[in-house]
């Protein structure tokens, strides 16, 4: 009797570790799949805000590349025909009034971009760096494009300010620039140069 009760009471012992290490060897397998989960989501995360970082947050649409190029547009605008004005008032050459229409366009396009910079807190020096990164290559391709028309279309050049032929050419020939423009910022701005660069100081 003392010995078949012994051995049931051994096998009740025995029978409860196996339950009770089978129960710690579930609890280790939640706790690895939980850990997995976590250095998962970690990794998901990580990868995720690596991915955003780069480059412009979401699709660049062509709205957003027409803003950017308008920006340049005007003051390209007004450096030119300031260019015209006073290359005529002093009767200079076609020569030295495109010089002057060319550095007045780089001169106000770059002013504009300052004053939003300048107006979002950033200092002068930096200001002038983003501006210059932002604004010169879209620029150059609008000012080679604008310059380019005028001088091959027939009196163009020598059209004064009162004739409709300078209006007309001028008009014309910025609509090429921002046609052929809009698609360099947008390409500028999908990679994070250009514009992109300056909207980082307006958020």
């Amino acid at each position: 009797m003392n010995h078949s009760h012994h051995g049931h009471s051994d096998h009740e012992a025995h029978t409860g570790h196996e339950a009770h290490a089978d129960h710690e060897h579930h609890g280790d397998d939640e706790q690895r799949e939980h850990h997995s989960g976590h250095e998962h989501r970690e990794h998901h995360s990580s990868h995720k805000g690596q991915s955003s970082h780069g480059g412009h947050n979401g699709p660049v649409t062509w709205a957003m590349a027409a803003k950017a190029t308008l920006h340049c547009l005007t003051g390209c605008a007004i450096g030119e025909v300031l260019g015209m004005i006073i290359g005529t008032a002093l009767g200079w050459g076609n020569l030295a009034t495109m010089i002057a229409a060319i550095v007045l366009a780089f001169f106000f396009g770059y002013a504009l971009t300052l004053r939003g910079i300048l107006g979002a807190g950033v200092d002068l020096r930096t200001a002038v760096r983003v501006a210059l990164a932002a604004d010169t290559l879209s620029i150059a391709v609008m000012e080679l494009i604008d310059n380019g028309v005028i001088a091959v279309w027939p009196g163009a050049m020598d059209a004064h300010l009162s004739e409709a032929l300078f209006w007309t050419a001028l008009a014309l020939s910025l609509a090429l620039a921002f046609v052929v423009t809009t698609p360099v910022n947008k390409w500028m701005i999908g990679r994070g140069k250009g514009h992109a660069v300056v909207h980082q100081y307006h958020h």
